[in-house]
């Protein structure tokens, strides 16, 4: 089989290996794995949107600090506005898991999203990182403009091959394309017309993204070891990004109830939903979300349902209650490990896919 790992988007960015830490926003701690896949020579990712601007800066400066290599920065093209519509049902449906985890009933006053992306966006640019990913969309001509002047190399996210072309027309140097079974938010523009987004299997998606579009394709969903490597590889894919199999790692920074749910799950444990956050999102099913699934009600839009469910979460994960935690997952669980470096994960991968590739 004629297949190659040292891929252009490989060239281009100096990395040894095309595998992707992708971004997780949300999980804290997460600069020593950025910089441990970095290191083991991927592209590790931190994942910033929730973080204010200094937080992003000292995170970026704590990677900075642990590898010379490149790393990338992911952030949400449109957080979008606070609505509050709905907000009495919901509230209303979310009471008995406060009560349960003893936290106060909020005010829509005392919800109220901050909207940093300007200020995260000077920080990338004042600390000159060497990529810049994004997800929700695209960025105006403006902020492509600014990053390009730097160097800085662009990828989007796509869920379908019309937003992979409209991320090529946007300018991106690369492009993800997301794979149903992958695990977090689904990268799906319009989730207005599409309430749980697009969901094409990864197997599907990638190689009618690669037929379409000129720039490097980036598979995500699923992809878990060097079988998943080989296969995007010879689908046309460039590189894989990769999320759910760094998560139970030694350098990740996910709750230790979160990491002991995802290797107590299987291929059947997630779902996609849309109870945490207004957005769909893949996770490992638990009884907040059955909670929420059996009321039959909308969430809140995305950001303000999942402004309002961080205490829910945040309380949950301090009292190491798993049942109200987002734990978000791709199908591919059963291929976990425990505790494996994030180094140890990737020559693996490289190991097994050398194999198949002498075969």
């Amino acid at each position: 089989m004629s297949i190659s790992w040292n891929t252009d988007f490989c060239k281009r960015l100096q990395i040894r290996y095309p595998i992707i830490l992708a971004p997780m926003a949300g999980i804290t701690n997460m600069p020593k794995l950025v910089a441990a896949v970095s290191n083991a020579g991927g592209l590790g990712t931190l994942g910033g949107a929730y973080m204010s601007p200094e937080q992003l800066r000292q995170a970026i400066q704590e990677i900075q600090s642990l590898t010379d290599a490149p790393f990338a920065v992911n952030l949400f093209a449109h957080m979008g506005k606070d609505q509050y519509e709905g907000w009495s049902k919901v509230i209303t449906a979310l009471q008995p898991v406060q009560q349960a985890l003893n936290i106060p009933v909020p005010t829509p006053q005392m919800i109220v999203t901050p909207d940093h992306f300007e200020a995260q966006w000077a920080v990338l640019l004042e600390q000159r990182v060497p990529v810049i990913s994004t997800t929700f969309g695209l960025l105006s001509d403006t902020h492509m403009q600014q990053a390009k002047s730097l160097g800085i190399l662009m990828i989007g996210t796509a869920t379908t091959v019309e937003e992979a072309i409209q991320v090529e027309q946007n300018g991106c140097d690369a492009v993800v394309a997301q794979g149903s079974e992958a695990g977090g938010h689904r990268g799906t523009f319009d989730t207005q017309t599409k309430p749980l987004g697009s969901n094409i299997g990864t197997m599907a998606l990638v190689p009618q993204v690669v037929d379409h579009v000129r720039i490097p394709v980036l598979a995500a969903g699923g992809i878990m070891d060097g079988r998943g490597l080989v296969a995007s590889l010879a689908l046309g894919a460039q590189g894989v990004q990769m999320g759910t199999r760094f998560l139970t790692s030694a350098e990740s920074g996910a709750h230790e109830v979160y990491k002991q749910a995802l290797l107590n799950s299987t291929e059947d444990s997630t779902v996609i939903t849309t109870a945490f956050s207004g957005r769909p999102a893949r996770g490992i099913t638990n009884t907040f979300i059955r909670n929420w699934n059996a009321t039959g009600m909308q969430p809140l839009a995305f950001p303000t349902q999942n402004t309002l469910t961080r205490d829910i979460r945040n309380a949950a994960a301090s009292q190491h209650n798993s049942e109200y935690m987002a734990l978000w997952a791709g199908q591919g669980t059963r291929l976990l490990t425990d505790k494996q470096s994030a180094a140890d994960i990737v020559e693996e991968m490289m190991a097994t896919a050398r194999t198949l590739l002498q075969r």
